[in-house]
């Protein structure tokens, strides 16, 4: 196994007394922590076209700036449903099944206190880490004991990928993704990078953010990103990629900062992704300071039977995997 003279150290202490760890993987020219608190990514340093190494998505140096400021996410592991579930409720097999509207009226990435707020179990692997954790019953609402594990490892080619698996003992609901910032500049203003999506549809949204329903066309529309273009604001949509669901991760965004010469290419196993230009991110972080990128199921699909199923039954395996490539032009 090949891992940093740095692999695991003591990053902080939660309230009850939890320790909690980064972990340090080194692979290629590419170094990433991870924390075992929410799953965080906390940082990716990856050289710029003039071989110096800058970080690429907004952290925190310490456990309590991630305390203090929970609601952007920043780099977490979300579950057990990323984005929005409509009023906070969903049906499955004639049973109502009420969450937490922590996003009133709705429900978003896993309630109040969803997988990016618990301490998960890191166990190291070749190139990377294991992180696991038992999902009870009615945690935050959603049936069935799930068993989860997100594994991140480095490439040959210093790519990171994160590949998710979870079974369960009763039907339930899952959608997990990566909520990472990328700023590829480390300027904290993206408003220039360019970016270019795999999607001829996405999913109009009403004044919650809770789809239509409707699979839109974006030709013609500030959602067309079918060539690269800069990225600009305003965004939080989830767009349809062309690709689907696939059994294995395939390239569906590029994103490029022409100032540092950093490229970021995503491939995934999922139907969907979210794009949010970080609007309102909070403070520390300016308006605009990271773009997330986030691969996953659509927005209230357990309300929509005609969205990609998101379902998840006994003797049932869930598997997903995201790719995130680092390279310079």
């Amino acid at each position: 196994m090949t891992y940093s003279s740095r692999m695991n150290e003591l990053f902080g202490t939660l309230s009850d007394g939890t320790a909690v760890h980064r972990w340090t993987l080194e692979r290629a020219g590419v170094r990433v922590r991870i924390l075992s608190y929410g799953g965080i990514v906390q940082s990716v340093q990856v050289p710029d076209r003039a071989g110096r190494a800058g970080n690429v998505v907004l952290g925190f140096a310490d456990l309590d700036g991630y305390l203090a400021h929970p609601e952007p996410y920043l780099g977490a592991l979300v579950g057990r449903y990323a984005n929005r579930i409509a009023g906070g409720r969903f049906e499955l097999d004639g049973r109502t099944y009420t969450l937490a509207r922590n996003n009133a009226p709705n429900s978003l990435h896993g309630g109040e206190r969803g997988f990016d707020k618990h301490v998960w179990e890191v166990t190291p692997v070749e190139h990377g880490v294991r992180l696991a954790r038992v999902s009870p019953d009615g945690e935050e609402g959603f049936p069935g004991r799930l068993e989860v594990s997100a594994t991140y490892t480095l490439t040959e080619s210093g790519a990171l990928r994160i590949g998710y698996e979870a079974v369960t003992d009763a039907p339930t609901v899952v959608n997990l993704t990566n909520h990472s910032y990328f700023d590829l500049g480390g300027s904290g203003d993206t408003g220039g990078h360019e970016l270019r999506i795999a999607a001829s549809r996405y999913t109009p949204v009403d004044a919650g953010l809770i789809p239509t329903g409707e699979l839109a066309d974006v030709t013609g529309t500030e959602f067309d990103f079918r060539r690269a273009r800069p990225t600009g604001s305003g965004y939080d949509h989830n767009f349809v990629l062309d690709k689907g669901v696939t059994g294995t991760a395939e390239e569906v965004a590029e994103m490029y900062d022409p100032v540092s010469g950093r490229v970021l290419t995503v491939a995934t196993t999922e139907p969907g992704l979210q794009l949010y230009t970080a609007d309102h991110v909070g403070e520390p972080f300016a308006p605009g300071a990271g773009i997330a990128l986030e691969t996953q199921h659509f927005p209230d699909s357990p309300n929509r039977p005609e969205f990609p199923g998101t379902v998840l039954r006994p003797g049932e395996v869930y598997r997903s995997e995201t790719v995130y490539g680092f390279s310079v032009r």
